[in-house]
């Protein structure tokens, strides 16, 4: 009788290193990778006119919000919570202090700004300012002249924010143009 010897099954691993590596690079293409998208925010255009640029504001058309190292918000001098930055804004820019704005609702004092087209909001920050607070203050300023804008759409088109043209838009900007200024304080 023979004898048969079994030899043991083998599988020819010589080409696994060559398909592992097509199927890496293979997931590698498909993949996406998701990115930090960072904060959505359209930067303020170049000047066309410097000389406009650089004109001299009055001071009660000016309102100075300061962000400190220790996180704390100054609005002229007054420390004041974050919650009552869009209300102080908001009666600033709307204040009406020259009376000659007949879409305005403010109390047209002295102190504060004179019409929403001359009124501009000063945020500086100190260099050790969290980013958390700064941006929660942008977002409050935000907030101001979206509501302001948005009464002033429902009362002169009877429309909300999202029914507007863009040419009612660009009306609703001018009537309340969003300038805003930073600048960042340096520490000594």
């Amino acid at each position: 009788m023979k004898s048969f010897r079994r030899h043991s099954a083998t599988v020819n691993a010589g080409s696994m290193a060559d398909i592992a590596f097509l199927l890496l690079i293979f997931f590698l293409v498909t993949t996406t990778i998701s990115a930090d998208k960072g904060i959505l925010r359209q930067l303020p255009s170049d000047c066309p006119n410097i000389e406009e640029c650089i004109k001299d504001i009055n001071e009660r058309n000016l309102l100075r919000i300061e962000l400190n190292h220790k996180q704390e918000i100054f609005i002229e001098g007054d420390v004041v919570t974050l919650n009552e930055v869009k209300n102080i804004v908001k009666a600033f820019v709307d204040n009406n202090g020259a009376s000659d704005c007949d879409y305005c609702t403010g109390e047209q004092l002295a102190e504060s700004s004179d019409h929403p087209r001359e009124a501009v909001v000063s945020l500086s920050h100190d260099a050790l300012t969290k980013y958390e607070l700064f941006i929660s203050v942008q977002d409050e300023i935000t907030k101001a002249y979206y509501d302001l804008r948005a009464r002033y759409i429902e009362n002169e088109f009877n429309k909300t924010p999202n029914q507007i043209t863009d040419n009612e838009f660009k009306i609703v900007k001018e009537v309340y143009p969003f300038i805003v200024s930073e600048v960042m304080v340096k520490r000594d």
